[in-house]
């Protein structure tokens, strides 16, 4: 009888130990890769730091480049340190490629991990439960015969307490492998999508690169590298800008006239979030300065010149975020007026407009929520340095509009960001 004891006593130490034996042992098989691969997602993670250290220099060289960019040399040393700065930016992507690619290797690693697991405690519960429903079957009076003496019976007894109380911690042990592999799978959703729209700025990032090329050669064509061709080019740019932003006042201005005041979201701070940290270099409205008044529609009786966004500038290359939930709505490129451009319009009808970019991220109809990337921060179509002019369009009035002077155009009846913006 007392053999009979001994071999209850070892089902159920076999029985506590087994999920946890298990588990211990698929863990010591993927330990290694789990290392290898962390070891593989931090060298690519010092990577994309040095690479963007080295992108810093370049941010610094366009910066004194365009700070001095009226001349034709140093507009090519510009445009030079641009391609070099988007060289520099197809590189992190690549290996930001690289490291997300690892690290979705290494979460559906720790998901099968986590489904072993999972596995093990269900076999482990499975076979508690069968042993302590053989015990409740057999009854108080068998068990007292299968022990010698009273003292094995209650230990006996207390074996299978302890037994039951255990199962009822692998329950909660289950429950909470099962929470760990949906967390495990959601983010491995979250990277592949992460992975999607780093293919896209790549794709992005090049082509910007491809352009930047193609403006230099265009340059140095129209100019034959003489100062004094790019001298009559500025010049003449000077006037198309100014015909720009005069075609541009006349069409939104007869809108902004039109605006229903009910339609207008109630203006407050933070309805909208700022498109990028930087310096506020140019207000909306009626700006009474000499460069208003040189380059935009007269105002106040010829006092001022109207400034239909808000110019933000930051370093090259910083990313553009979206001011809400929205859609992309509208994309396009005016060489004389706003550059690589984007709209989104919003749930609560407002539309805003993200223009001089270096990279355009997005495309027509691409969903966005508040801070998602929409491109870079560049100094493309008519610009003298690195900024973003930011616009606001009252709900329902936003359109697009081919010009015969600088390709597709966004129009609207602009508000002032200011009434919309916490910053």
């Amino acid at each position: 009888m007392k053999k009979l004891s001994h071999f209850y006593k070892s089902r159920i130490l076999f029985l506590v130990l087994a999920g946890l034996l298990t588990a211990s042992f698929s863990l010591a098989e993927t330990m290694a890769d789990v290392s290898q691969l962390r070891s593989e997602i931090d060298r690519l993670e010092e990577q994309i730091q040095q690479l963007q250290k080295e992108q810093e220099q370049y941010k610094n060289n366009i910066f004194g480049a365009q700070a001095k960019a009226q001349t034709l040399q140093n507009q090519i040393n510009s445009l030079n340190n641009q391609i070099k700065y988007l060289e520099s930016q197809i590189k992190v992507t690549t290996v930001s490629i690289n490291k997300t690619s690892v690290e979705i290797n290494e979460t559906q690693g720790d998901i099968q991990t986590a489904e072993q697991k999972i596995e093990a405690q269900k076999r482990t519960i499975g076979q508690t439960l069968l042993f302590l429903d053989r015990q409740d079957k057999e009854g108080l009076l068998v068990t007292l015969l299968k022990n010698d003496s009273m003292s094995d019976f209650f230990r006996q007894v207390q074996y299978a307490n302890s037994l039951s109380e255990g199962l009822t911690d692998l329950v909660r042990e289950l429950e909470g492998a099962k929470k760990e592999l949906e967390s495990e799978k959601n983010q491995l959703e979250t990277k592949k999508e992460d992975l999607i729209v780093l293919k896209q700025r790549q794709a992005s990032e090049r082509a910007a690169v491809s352009g930047t090329k193609a403006e230099t050669s265009n340059l140095l064509k129209a100019t034959k590298g003489q100062e004094a061709e790019f001298q009559k080019m500025l010049t003449k740019s000077e006037e198309l800008e100014r015909q720009m932003n005069l075609e541009i006042f006349k069409l939104e201005d007869q809108l902004r006239k039109a605006i229903d005041p009910n339609s207008l979201p109630l203006a407050r701070p933070g309805v909208l979030s700022a498109p990028v940290q930087g310096r506020i270099s140019q207000g909306y409205g009626c700006l009474e300065t000499r460069w208003a008044r040189r380059y935009y529609p007269d105002c106040n009786n010829g006092k001022g010149g109207f400034h239909n966004g808000l110019d933000i500038a930051a370093s090259y290359g910083t990313p553009l975020r979206a001011a809400d939930d929205g859609t992309v709505i509208a994309i396009g490129n005016a060489p004389y007026a706003y550059g690589t451009w984007a709209a989104v319009e919003h749930s609560n009808g407002l539309v805003t407009a993200y223009t001089h970019m270096s990279i355009r991220s997005v495309s027509v109809g691409q969903q966005l929520r508040r801070g998602n990337v929409v491109g870079s921060m560049g100094s493309s179509g008519l610009s003298t340095g690195s900024h973003i002019h930011f616009m606001v369009y009252a709900p329902r009035t936003f359109t697009t509009k081919t010009s015969s002077i600088s390709g597709v155009l966004p129009i609207g009846a602009t508000l002032n960001p200011l009434d919309y913006l916490l910053i």
